[in-house]
This record gives C-alpha cells, structure tokens and sequence, in this order.
C-alpha cells in the first residue's frame, strides 16, 4: 500500500513539473506566437484562436517532445497546420468579409509612416502558401530548409514560393503611393 502512495505521489510531483516547465516556455513564446499567427491569418482574434489551439496540442504532447530547443519549430507547424484546416471547414467558408470595421484603435509602438500598412496590404493578398512562406522567411526570419520544414514543403517550393510572393509585391509596389514614393527617391 506504501508503494502506491509513493508511486502517487510521483507522478503528482511529475505533473507539478510538467505544468510548470510548460507555464515558463508558454509564458515566453506566446506572444511571438500571437505574432506568427496574425500574420498568417490577418486577424487579432483568429490568431489568439490558433495560438490557443497550438498550445493546447502542444501541452498534450509536451511528455513527448523530447529536444526542447526543437520546440518552436514544432509549435510553429502545428500553427500551419490548424491555420491551413481552418479553411478546409464548412463554417468558415460560410463566413462573409465586410467593408465596416468595428471601432477600434491601434496602438503601435513606433511611429509609422504607412509603409508597414501597405506592406502588409500587400502580403494579406498574396495566396495562402506564399503568405505563410513570406512570414516565416521574412518575419521570423527562419532559414529556407526551417521554412520548408515548418511547411511541411521542399526547400525548393520554399524557394519559388518567395519568389512569386515577392515578384508579385514588387509587379503592384509602384500602384501604391506610400510605397512607390520611396522607390522613387531611391533611384
């Protein structure tokens, strides 16, 4: 009987542990991940949705990871991966866009000139799989062969991927006069 109590005890210790080494490490990442994920969906709210379904996965797998420095990149393709099922649902595609947004005011936390925002108008309308190429290579700033591992792709789809992404940008930059201003002054 002592046995079991003791054994109990363990594996309430271990869970105790468990818990805690997964509260540091989400407490660290989880705003980079905020990040990630809004630039892959464009939206505040659906990106708190995904980072809370990454973790979630993430915490029940937690026992199996077994190389903690690997751990953002498996995180960051879960992210993909629940991104990329959002589309597959039959609610989602029933959701309609709108021209009217909500009142809310941004808060930002260096001045911006509107470089960033037409910027990002322009990635919001690259394909899904260019969009998440452009983020991962770009914003986080991943290696080719990272990407294509967060992917799930070839380096060399990595590689085309960002290619079009950018050529595309490039083809639309001068229709954008914060954007092309600079172009400008440049040459």
């Amino acid at each position: 009987m002592e046995l079991a109590v003791e054994s109990g005890e363990i594996a309430q210790m271990r869970t105790q542990d468990k818990d805690a080494e997964f509260a540091a490490y989400m407490t660290a990442r989880q705003p980079s991940l905020l990040r990630t994920a809004y630039l892959l969906t464009g939206d505040r709210h659906t990106a708190e949705d995904l980072v809370q379904t990454a973790l979630a996965k993430l915490y029940l797998s937690w026992d199996r990871v077994q190389r903690r420095e690997l751990v953002d990149g498996y995180v960051r393709r879960i992210l993909v991966n629940e991104h990329n099922s959002l589309w597959r649902r039959a609610w989602k595609r029933k959701e309609v866009s709108t021209d009217v947004l909500p009142d809310h005011h941004a808060v930002t936390d260096s001045p911006d000139d509107g470089r960033s925002a037409a910027l990002w108008e322009f990635v919001q309308t690259l394909p899904r799989k260019q969009r998440a190429v452009v983020v991962l290579r770009y914003y986080e700033e991943l290696s080719e062969a990272e990407t294509a591992d967060a992917l799930g792709i070839s380096v060399g789809t990595v590689k085309s991927q960002a290619s079009r992404a950018l050529a595309s940008m490039r083809a639309r930059v001068h229709d954008h006069p914060v954007l092309a201003k600079d172009g400008e002054e440049e040459r």
